[in-house]
């Protein structure tokens, strides 16, 4: 009997802003708002709908890889998907219940040591709680107890093995070279196979040192290595022939070829990666060369014939053990001058604050919980449901006695110190070269949290002395000098109080229309009053409301008044609310000052009333970067229009120009760029699309050499047709929304922007298929409209690809 199993580890850090529980924009993955969705676009959403193709390249069949191979998602990037991504969330869970269906009852999905820490340098109350969480996310999510668990980078050591099989974890997966010894169970003599000698294709019983057992699965190194680097994946058949090699004749065992990799190899490392793993799945089991299976599937049908002793401390990544998170062990990526001496200093630091607070954490929260370490290790609980009677219950079934609000904060704000305390050792803050890389700075954010829950629980010095020990840890480069001076560059700015969202709040309330009740990132707004007066180019806000941390429960009454001017200058301040006299004196004030022009008066009441005052840079980054927008777009519309009217007068100039071949001038050439891409992409946006006028503005571009914003133009055009696919879906048999669909769709395909269509080839595969069988027999009853309707779908499948039969 021969088996294959491919296991794909699908995981990012956390990139979660400490205080706001968000991903605030990242610029480096433009078109996408973030990393975590640009990844999800190119690798976890095509495996949820990956395709295979016949011999002219249309597609036949759209598949959920997830159910034909076995996979871990890790919690946190879970979390953010089922926020985010509701569909790939969907049918992640879903393909784990087909896979239940397909293998005996055993689902394919692992579970993850929770946030990706390094399980052998972690103490042993974090390598509990690490397991723990993992384990009950998983069956949060799923629905079930999970078989196996992934550890991150496989890095594994005794005291963690002991967890997982005391948690009820049955198997795990390993690197081979990370096996020492085997034997046949029963047998005497152990045989070494260190050096990656040991056969992948059979299931190892490891017995722990008190007396529990955990089965092992070491993964085939070549064909795994052969996937991650070596291009193996530009081929599905090639990809299925190799998988094939592993077997051998020569063994009188069923054997289970299994390969494990980072699951983004199939789509974000390897463009198509996925495709070449759908079809060498689909070709092994088309052609009956081997049978798919999972590893609970394997291990019910073929428990372990052996045993096996392993080398502690070691992991896939790193050929020097685990040594690439807290020493200079050599792995890099070769950048030259650098070196890594900062994992070793990075690392004390993060346990020197760890273990200054964990008898802290015991101290006080003794006072209020029963078991604090049982509490922590309960807080998955809250983690997965904040709702407030969630929380509640939590608590009354921890506390030592009945609560007061102060007490529940303080309980709240304790575990959230153990949670961030846990957060800090992610593991890519030490993969990459340099310290101030943004994973690492992401890691050391997380301290900062940290700390500053710590100061607020207990006052004191911690972060001074955080900051000593931080300031060991040398950056390669010399304008970051050392992660003390990172900290004060990136952290401290990014600290969260309850005035900064008060701040937030009042600023954005100009551009916003809030409600009475308003959720900001982790953070909620009630507003109990609010006035604006506007003012030839100036607008007033004055406000009040209540404000709560919807993590620890932190909350204060502010008061509010800010001024916008007309332009990018915006003025506010916050304060903790004085009292109803006060705040009316406020309300009359400011109004008055503005009504009679007198601005200056308005600012010295602004300073006199707030001190601190708070401008656009002090709003979160989404919306600084929404309201500039907006402010840019009413400011620059002069500047729009005098590009414009450059343009259309010079036009007839610049293409008799290109047609006599010479250069057209910058100028000209920077007014065309403009005027034509802005043209195009509110020609791609509105909702009454204009073909003839998109074709005309595309031929002008091509006619004039104008370079197109391709990224931005291609992501607009890519969503209108989303949008007209899904209407259409909604109505299938509407010829009319059928055309429109087809026009654009054709359209679209003869621009230069490449625009991809997989997700509408996702909507009309799965949606249009009924209806185009429905269709087709009123057809051959001789019916114009369907006849119509039969030509346009037709052509709409030759544009997208599709076979649908």
């Amino acid at each position: 009997m021969k088996y294959i199993c491919v296991h794909g580890h699908f995981y990012q850090p956390p990139r979660e802003h400490p205080w706001l529980e968000a991903i605030e924009l990242q610029d480096s993955a433009y078109p996408h708002h973030d990393w975590n969705e640009r990844i999800t676009a190119e690798c976890y959403s095509r495996n949820a709908a990956s395709r295979i193709l016949d011999t002219e390249s249309r597609i036949v069949e759209i598949v959920n890889n997830y159910a034909k191979i076995s996979f871990n998602f890790g919690p946190t990037l879970l979390s953010w998907a089922e926020e985010n991504s509701p569909a790939l969330y969907s049918a992640v869970l879903e393909a784990d219940r087909e896979s239940a269906r397909a293998f005996g009852g055993h689902g394919s999905a692992l579970a993850q040591a929770y946030n990706h820490m390094i399980m052998p340098l972690a103490n042993p109350a974090d390598k509990y709680t690490q397991a723990f969480w993992g384990k009950q996310d998983f069956a949060q999510r799923f629905g079930r107890i999970p078989e196996g668990m992934w550890l991150p980078e496989t890095a594994v050591d005794i005291p963690t093995l002991e967890i997982l099989a005391q948690l009820g974890i049955r198997f795990t997966i390993l690197a081979p070279r990370q096996a020492a010894k085997v034997r046949k169970i029963g047998a005497r003599n152990w045989k070494d196979v260190g050096g990656d000698q040991i056969d992948p294709t059979q299931a190892y019983r490891l017995r722990l040192p008190s007396g529990q057992k955990i089965v092992l699965f070491f993964y085939d190194g070549p064909i795994s290595r052969a996937v991650a680097f070596e291009g193996l994946l530009n081929s599905g058949e090639a990809f299925a022939q190799r998988l094939m090699s592993g077997f051998s004749e020569g063994r009188e065992w069923p054997q289970l070829l299994h390969i494990a990799t980072d699951g983004e190899s199939y789509g974000h490392h390897h463009r198509y990666g996925e495709m070449a793993l759908t079809y060498a799945l689909h070709y092994i089991e088309s052609n009956k060369l081997a049978e798919l299976t999972n590893y609970g599937r394997f291990l019910e049908l073929q428990p372990p014939t052996h045993e096996v002793q392993i080398f502690e401390n070691t992991s896939w990544s790193c050929v020097h053990g685990v040594e690439r998170w807290r020493s200079n062990c050599g792995c890099n990526s070769g950048r030259a001058g650098w070196n890594q001496e900062w994992p070793a200093p990075l690392r004390a630091a993060l346990d020197f604050l760890r273990d200054a607070l964990a008898p802290r954490f015991q101290e006080r929260a003794r006072l209020l919980l029963q078991d604090p370490w049982a509490a922590r290790n309960d807080y998955i609980e809250v983690i997965l449901d904040r709702s407030p009677e969630n929380i509640d219950r939590f608590l009354s079934q921890h506390a030592t006695h009945e609560l007061s609000p102060e007490e529940k904060i303080a309980v709240l704000q304790l575990l959230e110190m153990q949670r961030h305390a846990m957060l800090m050792y992610t593991s890519c803050g030490w993969f990459f070269d340099e310290l101030s890389g943004i994973e690492t700075v992401q890691v050391i954010q997380y301290a900062g949290r940290v700390v500053h829950l710590a100061e607020q629980l207990f006052g004191g010095q911690i972060e001074s002395e955080f900051l000593q020990a931080l300031a060991q840890a040398k950056s390669n480069l010399p304008e970051h000098r050392d992660g003390a001076h990172i900290y004060e560059q990136w952290v401290r700015p990014a600290v969260v109080d309850l005035h900064k969202v008060g701040a937030h709040y009042a600023i954005s309330s100009l551009f916003e229309a809030y409600g009475d009740h308003t959720k900001i990132y982790s953070f909620l707004a009630d507003r109990t009053a609010y006035s604006t007066l506007d003012s030839g180019n100036s607008r007033l806000a004055v406000g009040r409301g209540l404000f709560t941390s919807r993590i620890t429960r932190v909350s204060a009454e502010l008061t509010f008044a800010v001024i916008h001017f007309g332009d990018h200058n915006i003025n506010g301040g916050i304060r903790d609310f004085g009292g109803q006299e006060n705040y009316e004196a406020l309300e009359r004030e400011l109004p008055a000052s503005l009504s009679r022009g007198d601005i200056a008066d308005v600012i010295r009441v602004l300073d006199r009333e707030f001190g601190q005052i708070y401008s656009l840079p002090s709003l979160f980054r989404a919306e600084q970067r929404k309201i500039m927008g907006l402010i840019l777009d009413s400011e620059l519309g002069e500047a729009n229009a005098a590009y414009h009217a450059v343009y259309e007068h010079h036009a007839t100039l610049m293409r008799f120009l290109t047609s006599l071949g010479m250069p057209i001038p910058n100028a000209l050439q920077a007014s065309g760029e403009f005027a034509l891409n802005r043209s195009l992409k509110e020609a791609f946006g509105s909702e009454a699309l204009d073909l003839p006028r998109i074709r005309g503005l595309l031929d002008e571009s091509a006619a004039l050499k104008i370079a197109l914003d391709v990224p931005t133009l291609e992501y607009t055009l890519r969503r209108r047709i989303e949008r007209m696919a899904r209407e259409v879906c909604e109505n299938p048999s509407d010829t009319q929304g059928l055309q429109k669909l087809e026009a654009i769709v054709t359209l679209a395909r003869a621009t230069p922007l490449k625009v991809s269509f997989w997700e509408v080839q996702n909507i009309c595969f799965t949606k249009l298929a009924p209806a185009y069988r429905e269709i087709s027999s009123r057809s051959e009853q001789g019916e114009a409209e369907a006849q119509e309707w039969l030509r346009l779908f037709a052509s709409l499948t030759e544009n997208l690809s599709l076979r649908i039969t």
